[in-house]
């Protein structure tokens, strides 16, 4: 799942206490992020291996910081805290914490069994990736589901939203219609990194002259 997670942040942001929608973007992908920077380092792996799900070849074997139930707890318990701090709010702080655990859960439903609750097997995951017809759908149903109700809750200029929708809806179509990489290399990690930090920004851009989706 990609744009999908996004979804959480969305309808996260529509909560009166809510931190930006930026901000949100950014915990709900806090833990992908994580893991390309640790691919980066060495510190998790993955590996291609063709085949491995109908959708894409990559084989996130060994994750157990990131993608782990207890590592997606950890890292909203350190994001939660950091927000709270930041905005002065604790109710922000639950908001974005419980953001950044949505990706685990979410992960849950597409990932072939890669996914841990404390880093050591069992490894779990229902398979959506082998299953197009029904997670392509659902992406994006909850995508443009959760952009309802965020535009109706903070009713942010509606060519703003609409570029975002298409900034994601872009990326979403290369991830899944770009031709699979037959070799692993940085590249991979710093395409993914880069993709979520302009997804932060341009969400950070739609919100910004909003004065009543920042926590005082």
């Amino acid at each position: 799942m990609f744009v999908g997670h996004y979804s959480a942040a969305l309808v996260a942001a529509a909560h009166p206490k809510a931190p930006r929608l930026g901000t949100l973007f950014v915990a709900a992908q806090l833990m992908d992020l994580g893991f390309f920077t640790f691919v980066l380092t060495g510190t998790e792996h993955m590996r291609l291996t063709p085949g491995f799900t109908v959708m894409n070849n990559m084989d996130l074997y060994d994750m157990p910081l990131t993608h782990s139930l207890l590592g997606a707890g950890g890292l909203a318990l350190v994001f939660g805290i950091a927000v709270a701090l930041w905005l002065r709010s604790r109710m922000a702080g639950a908001i974005a914490g419980t953001v950044v655990v949505s990706h685990w859960v979410l992960d849950l439903l597409v990932h072939a069994p890669d996914l841990t609750l404390a880093g050591s097997p069992p490894k779990l995951g229902l398979g959506l990736w082998n299953c197009p017809a029904i997670e392509m759908p659902l992406e994006i149903g909850l995508l443009f589901a959760s952009a309802w109700l965020f535009a109706r809750a903070k009713r942010p200029q509606k060519w703003r939203l609409a570029v975002l929708l298409a900034v994601l809806l872009a990326f979403q179509a290369f991830n899944w219609f770009a031709p699979q990489p037959t070799e692993l290399d940085a590249s991979q990690s710093i395409l993914g990194l880069v993709a979520y930090l302009i997804a932060a920004a341009v969400a950070w851009w739609v919100a910004k002259d909003r004065s009543d989706v920042q926590v005082a």
